[in-house]
Protein backbone atom coordinates (compact mmCIF):
# COMPACT_ATOMS: atom_id res chain seq x y z
CA UNK A 1 0.00 0.00 0.00
CA UNK A 2 1.42 3.39 -0.97
CA UNK A 3 1.49 6.62 0.94
CA UNK A 4 1.44 10.35 0.27
CA UNK A 5 4.52 11.66 -1.49
CA UNK A 6 6.55 14.62 -0.27
CA UNK A 7 5.31 16.62 -3.24
CA UNK A 8 1.72 15.98 -2.14
CA UNK A 9 2.38 17.07 1.45
CA UNK A 10 3.42 20.60 0.52
CA UNK A 11 0.73 23.16 1.19
CA UNK A 12 -1.31 20.78 3.36
CA UNK A 13 -0.67 22.86 6.48
CA UNK A 14 1.62 20.44 8.34
CA UNK A 15 4.33 21.66 10.73
CA UNK A 16 7.12 20.89 8.23
CA UNK A 17 6.09 23.73 5.96
CA UNK A 18 4.42 26.13 8.39
CA UNK A 19 6.42 29.33 8.91
CA UNK A 20 7.18 29.96 12.64
CA UNK A 21 5.94 33.55 12.36
CA UNK A 22 5.12 33.70 16.08
CA UNK A 23 8.88 33.63 16.72
CA UNK A 24 9.66 36.52 14.38
CA UNK A 25 10.77 39.64 16.24
CA UNK A 26 9.72 42.39 13.86
CA UNK A 27 8.04 43.23 10.58
CA UNK A 28 10.00 45.20 8.01
CA UNK A 29 8.24 48.21 6.49
CA UNK A 30 8.82 51.77 5.35
CA UNK A 31 7.13 54.55 7.36
CA UNK A 32 4.47 56.56 5.56
CA UNK A 33 4.98 60.11 6.84
CA UNK A 34 8.52 60.23 8.25
CA UNK A 35 11.28 62.19 6.50
CA UNK A 36 14.35 61.51 8.66
CA UNK A 37 15.35 59.05 11.36
CA UNK A 38 18.25 57.75 13.44
CA UNK A 39 19.42 54.16 13.79
CA UNK A 40 19.21 53.25 17.47
CA UNK A 41 19.72 49.47 17.45
CA UNK A 42 20.26 46.31 15.40
CA UNK A 43 18.48 42.99 15.96
CA UNK A 44 18.64 39.49 14.46
CA UNK A 45 15.31 38.01 13.41
CA UNK A 46 15.09 34.36 12.38
CA UNK A 47 12.64 35.34 9.66
CA UNK A 48 15.27 37.42 7.86
CA UNK A 49 18.73 36.48 6.66
CA UNK A 50 19.99 40.05 7.11
CA UNK A 51 20.12 42.10 10.34
CA UNK A 52 17.31 44.56 11.00
CA UNK A 53 17.92 48.18 11.95
CA UNK A 54 15.60 49.82 14.46
CA UNK A 55 15.02 53.45 13.47
CA UNK A 56 13.39 56.26 15.42
CA UNK A 57 11.94 58.87 13.07
CA UNK A 58 11.33 62.57 13.47
CA UNK A 59 7.58 61.92 13.47
CA UNK A 60 7.95 59.95 16.72
CA UNK A 61 7.28 56.51 15.28
CA UNK A 62 9.70 53.60 15.33
CA UNK A 63 10.04 50.86 12.76
CA UNK A 64 12.42 48.16 11.59
CA UNK A 65 14.06 48.19 8.18
CA UNK A 66 16.56 45.88 6.52
CA UNK A 67 20.03 47.17 7.36
CA UNK A 68 22.32 48.34 4.60
CA UNK A 69 25.97 47.30 4.38
CA UNK A 70 28.20 49.71 6.29
CA UNK A 71 25.70 51.49 8.55
CA UNK A 72 26.09 51.78 12.34
CA UNK A 73 24.18 52.95 15.39
CA UNK A 74 23.78 56.71 15.35
CA UNK A 75 23.66 57.10 11.57
CA UNK A 76 20.91 59.30 10.18
CA UNK A 77 18.78 57.98 7.31
CA UNK A 78 16.43 59.99 5.15
CA UNK A 79 13.35 59.15 3.11
CA UNK A 80 11.40 60.76 0.31
CA UNK A 81 12.02 63.33 -2.40
CA UNK A 82 14.54 65.38 -0.40
CA UNK A 83 16.80 62.47 0.54
CA UNK A 84 20.33 62.44 -0.85
CA UNK A 85 21.65 59.61 -3.00
CA UNK A 86 23.67 57.88 -0.28
CA UNK A 87 23.76 54.47 1.38
CA UNK A 88 20.74 53.50 3.52
CA UNK A 89 18.58 56.39 2.27
CA UNK A 90 15.19 55.51 0.79
CA UNK A 91 14.05 57.18 -2.43
CA UNK A 92 11.41 56.76 -5.09
CA UNK A 93 12.60 54.76 -8.07
CA UNK A 94 11.96 57.73 -10.36
CA UNK A 95 14.59 59.71 -8.39
CA UNK A 96 17.31 57.01 -8.48
CA UNK A 97 19.86 57.26 -11.33
CA UNK A 98 20.48 54.41 -13.75
CA UNK A 99 23.16 51.99 -12.54
CA UNK A 100 22.53 52.51 -8.82
CA UNK A 101 22.44 49.48 -6.50
CA UNK A 102 19.20 49.20 -4.49
CA UNK A 103 17.42 46.69 -2.25
CA UNK A 104 14.08 46.19 -0.46
CA UNK A 105 12.07 47.34 -3.49
CA UNK A 106 8.34 47.87 -3.20
CA UNK A 107 6.12 45.81 -5.49
CA UNK A 108 3.31 48.37 -5.28
CA UNK A 109 3.69 51.94 -3.98
CA UNK A 110 3.37 51.93 -0.20
CA UNK A 111 3.56 48.19 0.52
CA UNK A 112 6.81 48.46 2.52
CA UNK A 113 9.15 46.47 0.28
CA UNK A 114 8.88 42.98 -1.23
CA UNK A 115 11.91 42.36 -3.48
CA UNK A 116 15.68 41.93 -2.84
CA UNK A 117 15.68 41.48 0.95
CA UNK A 118 18.14 38.60 1.53
CA UNK A 119 21.53 39.22 3.09
CA UNK A 120 24.16 40.42 0.60
CA UNK A 121 21.72 40.94 -2.29
CA UNK A 122 21.22 44.01 -4.44
CA UNK A 123 19.50 44.99 -7.65
CA UNK A 124 20.43 47.57 -10.31
CA UNK A 125 18.37 50.23 -12.02
CA UNK A 126 18.68 49.49 -15.74
CA UNK A 127 16.47 52.05 -17.50
CA UNK A 128 13.87 54.69 -16.71
CA UNK A 129 10.73 55.96 -18.43
CA UNK A 130 7.92 58.21 -17.32
CA UNK A 131 5.60 55.29 -16.57
CA UNK A 132 7.97 52.43 -15.71
CA UNK A 133 11.36 51.64 -14.19
CA UNK A 134 13.29 48.54 -15.33
CA UNK A 135 15.36 46.87 -12.62
CA UNK A 136 17.64 43.86 -12.89
CA UNK A 137 17.11 41.57 -9.91
CA UNK A 138 19.87 39.39 -8.36
CA UNK A 139 18.68 36.50 -10.55
CA UNK A 140 19.58 38.63 -13.63
CA UNK A 141 15.90 38.79 -14.49
CA UNK A 142 14.61 42.24 -15.42
CA UNK A 143 11.35 43.43 -13.89
CA UNK A 144 9.25 46.55 -14.43
CA UNK A 145 8.27 48.65 -11.40
CA UNK A 146 6.07 51.70 -10.85
CA UNK A 147 8.04 54.98 -10.60
CA UNK A 148 6.41 55.72 -7.21
CA UNK A 149 7.77 52.52 -5.64
CA UNK A 150 10.45 53.08 -3.01
CA UNK A 151 13.81 51.37 -2.60
CA UNK A 152 16.85 51.71 -0.35
CA UNK A 153 20.24 52.68 -1.73
CA UNK A 154 23.13 50.24 -1.21
CA UNK A 155 23.60 46.54 -0.56
CA UNK A 156 21.80 44.43 2.02
CA UNK A 157 23.89 43.72 5.12
CA UNK A 158 25.04 40.18 5.93
CA UNK A 159 26.83 39.45 2.67
CA UNK A 160 29.27 36.95 4.20
CA UNK A 161 26.68 34.50 5.47
CA UNK A 162 27.31 32.04 2.63
CA UNK A 163 31.10 32.14 2.96
CA UNK A 164 31.22 30.08 6.15
CA UNK A 165 30.67 26.37 5.44
CA UNK A 166 28.29 24.29 7.53
CA UNK A 167 30.99 21.58 7.97
CA UNK A 168 28.52 18.93 9.13
CA UNK A 169 24.96 17.87 8.52
CA UNK A 170 23.82 18.67 12.08
CA UNK A 171 24.37 22.40 11.66
CA UNK A 172 22.57 22.36 8.35
CA UNK A 173 19.68 20.52 10.01
CA UNK A 174 19.26 23.15 12.72
CA UNK A 175 19.61 25.97 10.20
CA UNK A 176 16.81 24.56 8.06
CA UNK A 177 14.67 23.67 11.08
CA UNK A 178 14.74 27.29 12.27
CA UNK A 179 13.00 28.23 9.03
CA UNK A 180 10.80 25.11 8.76
CA UNK A 181 12.42 24.03 5.51
CA UNK A 182 12.48 20.47 4.25
CA UNK A 183 15.81 18.80 5.05
CA UNK A 184 17.40 16.59 3.93
CA UNK A 185 16.30 16.59 0.29
CA UNK A 186 16.47 13.03 -0.98
CA UNK A 187 16.53 12.30 -4.70
CA UNK A 188 13.68 10.23 -6.11
CA UNK A 189 15.79 7.33 -7.39
CA UNK A 190 17.03 6.70 -3.84
CA UNK A 191 13.48 6.07 -2.57
CA UNK A 192 11.30 3.01 -2.76
CA UNK A 193 8.75 2.59 -5.51
CA UNK A 194 5.87 3.39 -3.13
CA UNK A 195 7.42 6.70 -2.11
CA UNK A 196 8.25 8.30 -5.47
CA UNK A 197 7.52 7.78 -9.18
CA UNK A 198 11.28 7.44 -9.81
CA UNK A 199 11.88 5.15 -6.85
CA UNK A 200 12.82 1.50 -7.22
CA UNK A 201 15.44 -0.92 -5.97
CA UNK A 202 15.98 -2.31 -9.48
CA UNK A 203 19.10 -0.24 -10.21
CA UNK A 204 18.74 3.49 -10.74
CA UNK A 205 16.86 3.45 -14.05
CA UNK A 206 13.60 5.30 -14.33
CA UNK A 207 11.01 3.25 -16.16
CA UNK A 208 9.53 6.25 -17.97
CA UNK A 209 10.59 9.70 -19.22
CA UNK A 210 11.57 12.17 -16.51
CA UNK A 211 9.64 15.02 -18.17
CA UNK A 212 6.32 15.21 -16.36
CA UNK A 213 3.13 16.23 -18.18
CA UNK A 214 2.20 19.87 -17.79
CA UNK A 215 -1.20 19.00 -16.30
CA UNK A 216 0.11 16.26 -13.98
CA UNK A 217 -1.15 16.14 -10.36
CA UNK A 218 1.21 17.15 -7.51
CA UNK A 219 2.37 13.59 -6.85
CA UNK A 220 3.19 13.01 -10.49
CA UNK A 221 4.85 16.38 -11.14
CA UNK A 222 8.40 15.16 -10.61
CA UNK A 223 11.55 15.35 -12.68
CA UNK A 224 11.94 17.96 -15.41
CA UNK A 225 9.33 20.49 -16.42
CA UNK A 226 7.77 19.87 -19.81
CA UNK A 227 8.99 22.48 -22.32
CA UNK A 228 6.49 24.62 -24.19
CA UNK A 229 7.94 23.55 -27.52
CA UNK A 230 10.75 21.39 -28.91
CA UNK A 231 12.75 21.26 -32.09
CA UNK A 232 14.31 23.96 -34.21
CA UNK A 233 12.29 27.14 -34.44
CA UNK A 234 11.32 27.74 -38.08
Amino acid sequence: MGKNLIQQARGKGGPTYRAPSFKYKAKVSYPQNAVEGEIIDFIKCRGHSSPLAKIKYDSGEESFVIAAEGVKVGDVVKLGNKAELSTANTLFLKDIPVGTSVFNIESQPGDGGKFVRSGGCFAKVMSKKDTEIVIMLPSKKQKIFHPKCRATIGVTAGSGRKDKPFMKAGRKYHYMKARNKLYPRVCGISMNAVDHPHGTSRSSKKGHPTIAPRNAPPGRKVGKIRPRRTGMKR
